[in-house]
């Protein structure tokens, strides 16, 4: 073989190994801006996650009319407003949508006293009860008239296939001998990037800045951000594109990743989600930390909580955005005060932001 033949051999194999990193096979690219813009959605055939089948009402919807469920049955602390037969009809659903086949109405209820609380699956399927109508009213800047039902996250398991608790750390966190501060290990989490892998306690569960890019290129005493804040900011991004099966395009203008003026509207979108997110593992989930068995709580005893991925499942509309509502009504929104609802900060807050470029990047 000749001296140019091996040179060629050899630039052909490590060409193979470099395209071996890579992801071959069919593409679609949809453009989702202007040209030259960079706002192409480039989607990979295979790993396409198709939409679920909607499971079948249990029966026909009844109507709201005849004795309320409070009057029927005791201890009815949620739903009590509704009527009887739509209470019931719900509780059949859920049996399709929560519960183990096997166990039916018996997982959360005693049979022999259907009032009882002493099942700690009733008490939690109570607060979730509120948690879903309270999603379908007060972040439907998020779920929009879409809404989402219990379905929508458990897909008729009984706890959500998706979920997260604090990630379990080394023995001595301070010390430097085999502690990798949560990086460096390639985690599903972060798609599989050697980013901190678990950005969910900090930004989903806390209240942490995830804004990173300054407005000025020069240092300023009100944006001081580490570059381990900007990767753990940046491993919450991995996971939003991986449980909404997208590029970074969907939300975000390349020309200017920090800009709100030349972003896409999806981005407003997702900012009420992370703030609804939060709202979930807050207010609902962290507050049964004292219900749930410890089989059902992380390595930290911390329940398990929502992200991204827990309603999504890799589509950018959960369920390929099939409304389940309007075959049960009964988890809309109850009828809100006329003061303004929690959360009402956050409404104002994006339409700010749209006026104003710096207000999410400016540290407050």
């Amino acid at each position: 073989m000749s001296g140019v033949s091996k040179i060629l051999g050899v630039a052909g194999l490590a060409s193979a190994m470099l395209l071996g990193g890579c992801e071959v096979g069919p593409k679609i690219t949809q453009q989702t801006g202007y040209r030259g813009t960079g706002g192409d959605q480039i989607i990979d055939v295979r790993h396409m996650v198709k939409a679920s089948a909607i499971p079948a009402p249990p029966y026909a919807l009844p109507d709201d009319s005849g004795p309320r469920a409070r009057e029927t049955y005791q201890n009815v602390k949620v739903l009590g407003d509704v009527s009887t037969e739509r209470f019931n009809h719900l509780m059949a659903s859920i049996n399709q949508w929560v519960a183990p086949p096997e166990q039916g109405c018996n997982y959360c209820h005693n049979p022999n006293n259907m009032a009882s609380d002493e099942k700690y699956t009733k008490v939690v399927a109570r607060r979730m009860l509120q948690m879903t109508r309270q999603i379908n009213g007060k972040w439907s800047s998020h779920v929009k008239a879409t809404g989402v039902t219990c379905y929508t996250c458990h897909r008729g398991n009984a706890v959500p296939a998706y979920k997260w608790a604090i990630a379990e750390g080394v023995a001595d966190p301070n010390s430097i001998v085999r502690n990798k501060h949560g990086q460096n290990t390639p985690n599903v989490s972060v798609g599989y990037a050697s980013l901190p892998y678990d950005p969910f306690a900090t930004y989903l569960n806390g209240k942490a800045q995830i804004r990173v890019a300054a407005s000025s290129q020069y240092p300023s005493p009100d944006h001081v951000v580490s570059i381990k804040e900007a990767e753990k900011s940046y491993g919450l991004m991995m996971h939003m594109s991986t449980a909404l099966g997208v590029n970074c395009t969907y939300c975000h203008n390349t020309q200017s990743f920090r800009s709100w003026t030349i972003s896409r509207p999806q981005r407003v979108t997702a900012y009420y989600g992370i703030r609804m997110v939060r709202d979930i593992n807050g207010q609902y989930i962290d507050s049964l930390a004292s219900v749930f068995p410890a089989y059902r709580k992380g390595p930290h005893g911390d329940p398990y909580k929502a992200n991204c991925q827990t309603c999504h499942q890799g589509q950018s509309k959960p369920l390929g955005g099939i409304s389940m509502l309007a075959a049960n009504p009964t988890l809309k929104a109850p009828p809100m005060p006329t003061a303004a609802p929690e959360g009402g900060a956050a409404g104002k807050a994006v339409p700010a932001v749209l006026a104003d470029p710096q207000a999410m990047t400016r540290r407050q």
